[in-house]
């Protein structure tokens, strides 16, 4: 009796779906990871602008001898001097950046239901 030996090589449809459920597996677990961490660094991006935009405010108050209770504009020339490269700062997230009321209040993030607040 003869047997033949097939010189085919390849994989089986089982060996095939088994490598696709691991890659999926995988995928399940690290999108979840990456959306999460994609967040986190927008929110960590978004309150170090918001500290940026507080520093400059108190070195200009206090350079132009304003006092907690003065009000300014976050257009304002003069202000935006203080700031690295002398423009307000974009938030990552796609929020927009206000003014506090006052020097002493810290200024906001539109985005601050997200956890962008100072």
């Amino acid at each position: 009796m003869k047997t033949q030996k097939s010189n085919k090589a390849g994989f089986t449809l089982v060996e095939i779906m088994i490598v696709v459920a691991i890659i999926g597996l995988l995928a399940a677990i690290a999108i979840p990871n990456f959306v999460k961490a994609r967040a986190t660094a927008q929110k960590n991006s978004c309150i170090a602008n918001l500290k940026q935009i507080d520093g400059a405010v108190q070195q200009w108050a206090l350079e132009n001898k304003k006092v907690a209770t003065d009000t300014y504009a976050t257009t304002d020339a003069t202000l935006l001097a203080y700031l690295k490269g002398s423009v307000l700062p974009a938030c990552p997230g796609g929020g927009t950046y206000s003014a506090g009321a006052t020097v002493s209040a810290a200024p906001t993030c539109s985005q601050s239901t997200v956890g962008h607040t100072l």
